[in-house]
Parts: C-alpha cells; structure tokens; sequence
C-alpha cells in the first residue's frame, strides 16, 4: 500500500506506487522556495512589467535569442494553470526538437524586428527538462519542473548595449 514517504511539492506528499514516486491528483502549486534565482518563482510564468509585451501581441513566428546566440522561432504562446509560456522550435541547434520557456525569462520584446530576448543562456536552456510532446504543456508537473528548473538559475545581468 503506498503512503507518504517525503514531502512533495506544494505540500502534497510524494507516494511511492510500484511505478515509482508519484503524487495525488490536484493543483500544483508553484510557489517560491527561498532558493535565489534569477526570476522569482512566482513571475516566472508573467511577462515582467518592462519586457514590451503587449496582450494582444501574436509572437509566433518570432526569432528568440539568448545572451549568446539564436535559439530558435516562437512555435506557440500559451498559458495552462496560469504557467505563460513559449513553445520554441530549435530547427537543427538541438536536433529538431522544441523547448518551452516561461515568459518571465523574456528581456524584451522587439516587435518591429520580430526579436524576443532571453535572460539566458543557450546552454542554460537546452540544459532544461526535456520537451518532448505537446501534451506536456498541460502537465502541471512538467511545467512546475521547468519553472522550478529556471528559478534556480543564477541571477543575470543584462549585457552591455
């Protein structure tokens, strides 16, 4: 019979089934854990008030580039539980595969250029929880993992223009 064996996140217990560690159904909760990262767990998953975002503003199609290089075109915007994020297509930088973002990660928004800039690295998000099916952008976990993931990051300074 499975019980709660260490502390889960958000309070939830973690169980042990036979399938391995587990938790019961029911919100997620992110919240910040003390740790200092870059962005505040709980802004992680919002646009920050001075990266240019606008509500109705349709980034798909976008180029998103980090401290050091291209990573990619913006996929998809989308928000699950409240977790605002950005699918991002790597062409053949990661071999074809796609990486999700928290938009709280975006330094600015160039609309006219068509440009989003990461508070990152390419290292720091190819290095992030796997995105591997389009369902995970409703898994809570996965996206309490990439967020938990991101936070932890150390702080950045914005590079010198």
């Amino acid at each position: 019979m499975p019980g709660p064996i260490a502390a889960g996140t958000a309070g939830y217990p973690l169980l042990w089934s036979r399938s391995g560690p587990s938790r019961p159904p029911g919100p997620t909760v992110v919240t910040d854990t003390g740790g200092k990262g870059s962005v505040p767990m709980e802004s992680i998953w919002s646009y920050t008030a001075d990266s240019g975002h606008e509500e109705v503003a349709d980034l798909t199609g976008c180029t998103v580039v980090a401290d050091d290089g291209t990573i990619g075109q913006v996929d998809r915007q989308a928000e699950h539980f409240g977790m605002r994020h950005l699918v991002v297509d790597t062409g053949v930088w990661v071999f074809g595969r796609s990486v999700l973002v928290p938009v709280g990660l975006i330094r600015g928004i160039d609309a006219e250029a068509r440009t989003v800039t990461l508070n990152c690295t390419r290292a720091q998000v190819k290095a992030a929880p796997r995105f591997r099916t389009d369902s995970e952008t409703m898994d809570r976990d996965y996206l309490a993992s990439v967020g938990d993931y991101y936070h932890r990051l150390p702080p950045r300074e914005s590079p010198a223009t």
